[in-house]
Parts: structure tokens; C-alpha cells; sequence
């Protein structure tokens, strides 16, 4: 590791996304919203309509306070975060597209301009000058999300870069394009819903109309975006395809709540904004906010998510380790090669814990989120160590362990130190289900989602010698490192046919 650790008690990751979501939340809106005014202040110019030209002023002035002031808040916090949390995939991402962001940032510096200028220029331009700079601020806007769109795509489909390391391989990804076109139909349906937040508060004749404006937007941005969500999808890679179905069906749920908040927000926007704007209320345009919020959320967390077990696919891990590097630190130790290890303390559950910290914690904590103590409920330190060499195989969204044996047994020390094993049940299926729970459940269910196990009419013994040659079976699982005691148990227990409910136990847990 090049860069020292930053812990907070909490996985690192959970951190970006609670800036991060925020942000891209507010970031669209930044561009929907230029739009909007835009178009707004010619309708009440051809209409000449003073009311809702007034409502348009009023309107740009939280407009840019709020993606101005929030927004480049929150966009500082991001570099803040990711730069502490993810130091190595954070340079590469500056080195790799270096004059990307250079032209970005010149795009930022245009919109914070035009922005005040349109705010606070209302009664000093001519109609036609002040609408000119809101167009030039939607197109930086725009532009900026152009040039951003194409770094956060490399990230899941890097596609031809990782031969040619290539700007516009990079840029030009597979996603680029379907991408792009999801992020400014979102923009367009928030740019409505603020709409309506601020279209709420106006007392005059003009408030229906503005509502219903407000409302079509959403209306039409969320029925643009099913094509192109679909086909950002069928260009996502196939392992992260699978994570949808069968590997993390987490993933799957949190798709579907987007699509019910979507599905939400369409049927209160045509029933209280379209059909009957005087019965919209604060309540209603609250639940409406919350739903697009649910929507930029959901996306967020499935594209991050999608590209475990990398930070850049098939470039960098997620915890920050280069995949070119782990064949030396496999063969001569992370621990010799570390820079930020404290050597003053060199036994295994000192160096155990510190390389859990470097190439576990952006993901894990002990006893909160993502918790590692409750995954390791009874392991012993043999089965621990068979575990981290089976890690992607066990877990295909989690990085390979990087390091030798005596690396991987200081970390099976510590692990194993996390979480010691229930006292046994005199029950032998119960405490068969314990051992299940301890050493199976972290790949397989029993008639569940994930690796379903079957053992059609199979007898007892047969199930006991399965277990003895667990490694001899598959390569891809540690062998069996209970007593004998255990092992009887778990045979009992998997004979019995005993249905195991996935949302209780440790497989079923969020990855």
C-alpha cells in the first residue's frame, strides 16, 4: 500500500455514497434546471405573462444558491472523500483523463458565472441577452455532465483502455452513450420536480400553470427513461448482469425500489400536478422529492455496486490494490512491502488486524455496517485460512487476499479472534444448523437463491464422507475443519431437509 489508512469506524464506501448521492442529486437538477428556467422565462415572455415571470426570477435565485453553493460543496467533499478513502484509484482516474478534467472544471467555472449572472441580471439585461445566459449556462452545465459521464463510465466498462490506455478508449466506453442518455432524462425529471417545490409557494393565478409545467416534465422525463435504462443495462458486463439475479439479489431489490418510486412519482405527478393541481400539497411534492431522490439513489448504488469486486474493472480493486500487483505480493508478502505498517508489534493478531484494515476495511467494519464479526461466528483459524484463499471464488465480489501464507495467517488469527462459536446445542440438527451457519452459509442456501445445496436422497453417511473430501469434490472450497462432532451434526441437519430462510442467515445478508 502507497497511501496511509483513513478509518472512521465505518466502511469507507459508505462514506462517498452518503456525499456522493447528494450530490448527483442536486448536480442534475443543476442541469434539468437550466433548462428549465430557460424555457419558462419565453413562455411567460411570449404569453407576457408578469406572474410568471416573477415566479421564473424567484425560482432562479434558489436555483443557483442551492446548486451553486450545495453543489460545489458537495462536489469538493467527493474529491475529499474518495481521495481518502480510495487514494490509488483516485490518481489513476487524474492521470488517466488529466485534460478531462482540466475542461470540466473550465465548464464548472462557465456555470457558476452564467448562473449569478442570470439570477442576479433580471433587471439590468435585455430580455434577450439575459435568456442567451441562461442557454450558455445549461450548456456548460450539459458539457460538464458530457465530460464527467465519460470518466464514471470507464470506471464499470473500461473496455479497449486496458490494452491501449488510451483518453478516448477510456472515455468512450461501452456505457458512455446509454449513460449520458439516462443521466439527462433524470435531469429533465428533476428539474420538474423542483419545480413544483418552488412552483408550491406561489399564491397567485399563475400557480396551476406552473405546477402543470412543472408536472409534464416529470411525466415525460420518466417515460423517456425505459428505453434507455434498459439499454444501459443490456451494455453493463456479464459478470455484474449476474450480480442482478442469482449472485446478489440485493441488487435486484434496491433496482426495484427505483422503479416503484419512479412508478410513484408518475401516479402522484398526473393525479395532483396534471389533473388536479389545487389539491397538490407540501405532503405530496415531499413524497414526489423523495422518490427522485429514491431513483438517483437506487441507480448510484447498483453502478457502484456492479463493478465489485474493482474499483476500475479489471484494473484496480476496491481496495485499492492494481491487479498487475498481486502475483509479487502474493509470492514475496504484503506485509514486506506495505509502506504504512507498524512493525513495533509484530505478532499475528497485530499484523492480522492491520492487514484487515488495508485490504478489508473500505468494505468491512467489525461490528457495525457490513459487519465482519457476525461472518465469522465460530470460524477457527485453519478454516479462516482456507477462506481468504478462496475468497473470489466464495465471494466473487470481493477482492482476491493479497499476501503469503504467514500473511494469511496473521489475518486468519485475527478473524478467528472475532467471534467464537455459541455454545453447542444438545439438539444434533440444531447445532448441524449452527455448523451450516458457521461454515457453509457464506456461499450456499439451503433451496435458496445463492448455490443452492442438494442432496437428493442421500443418507446420512453418505452426506458425512461428502464432507471429508469437500476440497477433493471442488477446488473452490476450504475442506472441512470441524470436529468430528460437527461434522456429524451438519450431515444430520442437511439430511433432514431443513430449509434454511435466506434473509436470516449470513448468505442472505447485503454484500
Amino acid at each position: 500500500m502507497n497511501y496511509p489508512l483513513w478509518q472512521i469506524g465505518i466502511p469507507g464506501g459508505l462514506v462517498i455514497a452518503m456525499v456522493a448521492i447528494l450530490h448527483v442529486f442536486i448536480s442534475h437538477f443543476a442541469i434539468g434546471g437550466g433548462a428549465y428556467l430557460v424555457l419558462l422565462e419565453r413562455k411567460a415572455n411570449r404569453e407576457n405573462d408578469s406572474g410568471l415571470l416573477e415566479y421564473v426570477k424567484k425560482h432562479s435565485v434558489l436555483f443557483a444558491l442551492l446548486t451553486l453553493v450545495f453543489g460545489a460543496v458537495s462536489g469538493v467533499g467527493i474529491w475529499f472523500t474518495i481521495g481518502l478513502v480510495s487514494p490509488e484509484a483516485t490518481s489513476s482516474l487524474i492521470h488517466t483523463f488529466v485534460w478531462g478534467w482540466a475542461i470540466e472544471w473550465v465548464f464548472f467555472f462557465v456555470e457558476i458565472a452564467a448562473a449569478l449572472i442570470y439570477a442576479y441580471g433580471w433587471d439590468s439585461m435585455r430580455r434577450a441577452a439575459h435568456m442567451a445566459v441562461g442557454w450558455v449556462y445549461f450548456v456548460a452545465a450539459w458539457a460538464s455532465l458530457v465530460i464527467i459521464n465519460g470518466i464514471i463510465t470507464y470506471m464499470l466498462t473500461p473496455g479497449r483502455w486496458l490494452q491501449t490506455h488510451g483518453f478516448w478508449d477510456g472515455f468512450f466506453n461501452p456505457t458512455y452513450w446509454p449513460s449520458l442518455v439516462v443521466r439527462t432524462g433524470m435531469a429533465v425529471v428533476l428539474a420538474g420536480m423542483f419545480g413544483l417545490v418552488t412552483g408550491l409557494r406561489i399564491a397567485s393565478p399563475v400557480r396551476e400553470k406552473i405546477i402543470r409545467y412543472a408536472g409534464w416534465w416529470i411525466l415525460l422525463g420518466l417515460l423517456f427513461l425505459v428505453l434507455p435504462v434498459r439499454w444501459y443495462y443490456s451494455d453493463f458486463p456479464p459478470e455484474a448482469k449476474a450480480y442482478f439475479t442469482t449472485i446478489l439479489p440485493g441488487m435486484h431489490h434496491v433496482f426495484n425500489l427505483g422503479v416503484a418510486a419512479a412508478a410513484l412519482s408518475f401516479v402522484l405527478t398526473a393525479l395532483f400536478a396534471i389533473a388536479k393541481p389545487a389539491w397538490l400539497r407540501a405532503s405530496m411534492v415531499a413524497i414526489i422529492l423523495l422518490c427522485g431522490l429514491t431513483i438517483i439513489g437506487s441507480g448510484e448504488y447498483d453502478r457502484e455496486v456492479a463493478r465489485k469486486p474493482y474499483a476500475i474493472t479489471n484494473y484496480i480493486y476496491s481496495n485499492d490494490l492494481r491487479l498487475a500487483e498481486m502475483p509479487a505480493l502474493d509470492k514475496t508478502g504484503f506485509v514486506t512491502t506495505a509502506k504504512w505498517v507498524n512493525r513495533s508489534d509484530a505478532s499475528e493478531y497485530s499484523t492480522g488486524q492491520q492487514l484487515f484494515r488495508m485490504q478489508c476495511g473500505v468494505c468491512h467494519s467489525l461490528n457495525g455496517y457490513r459487519a465482519m464479526a457476525r461472518r465469522v461466528v465460530g470460524w477457527d483459524k485453519e478454516f479462516a485460512k482456507d477462506a481468504l484463499l478462496h475468497l473470489p471464488k466464495m465471494r466473487g465480489t470481493m477482492p482476491p487476499f493479497a499476501g503469503n501464507e504467514q500473511d494469511r495467517t496473521a489475518v486468519a488469527t485475527y478473524l478467528a479472534s472475532l467471534a467464537p462459536a455459541p455454545a453447542p446445542s444438545a439438539d444434533e440438527a440444531a447445532q448441524g444448523r449452527l455448523v451450516f451457519e458457521e461454515r457453509c452459509a457464506m456461499c450456499h442456501t439451503i433451496g435458496g437463491m445463492f448455490r443452492p445445496l442438494e442432496f437428493g436422497g442421500m443418507d446420512v453417511d453418505a452426506i458425512d464422507g461428502m464432507l471429508q473430501q469437500l476440497d477433493v469434490l471442488s477446488p473452490d472450497m476450504p475442506p472441512f475443519h470441524g470436529s468430528d462432532a460437527e461434522r456429524k451434526a451438519l450431515s444430520v441437519f442437511l439430511h433432514s431437509g431443513a430449509r434454511i430462510d435466506s434473509r436470516s442467515s449470513r448468505s442472505g445478508q447485503s454484500q
